[in-house]
């Protein structure tokens, strides 16, 4: 058994007579349950081409919406290949393009940054949370809202 300090901001600070590695053992456990339960926004990834087809844009666009839906913060990534790296504005277009039909529920974090052969952005999802209501009383509404008559 061993004289362990548990509460050592309290005055008097509290101490407690027990064994030390079950109480290391159950504070872990304890720390483990609470991380549990807390929910961490991933980073999700996709991968575009300058020359998309609009079709496979849609596709891409379809499971954009669902990871920001999900709570997830998106990466848009234009890869460029071969001799496309010339024309950085198709790559820009695309991004533009898919910020724009994204616009309802995600806002954008950063202009574009540019790496080697590639042009990413960061796009995270807005919050959902409604304004809360005022509520009024019919009290005050009915005095303020009829006339006596004179």
């Amino acid at each position: 058994m061993d004289l362990v300090e548990v509460s050592p901001a309290a005055t008097p600070p509290v101490c407690r007579v027990l064994d030390y590695g079950k109480y290391r053992y159950e504070q872990t456990k304890k720390d483990r349950k609470a991380k549990r339960g807390q929910k961490t926004g991933l980073l999700k990834e996709l991968r575009l081409r300058p020359k998309i087809e609009e079709h496979d844009l849609q596709a891409k666009l379809k499971m954009a919406r669902r990871f920001l839906e999900d709570g997830n913060k998106l990466r848009l990534v234009v890869r460029f290949r071969g001799r496309e790296i010339v024309y950085p504005e198709l790559g820009l277009k695309v991004l533009r393009k898919v910020t724009e039909s994204l616009d309802d529920i995600a806002a954008g974090t950063s202009t574009p940054t540019k790496d080697r052969r590639t042009l990413s952005l960061t796009l995270s999802p807005k919050s959902n949370r409604k304004p809360k209501e005022v509520k009024t009383d019919a009290k005050t509404q009915d005095t303020q809202g009829s006339k006596k008559p004179l």
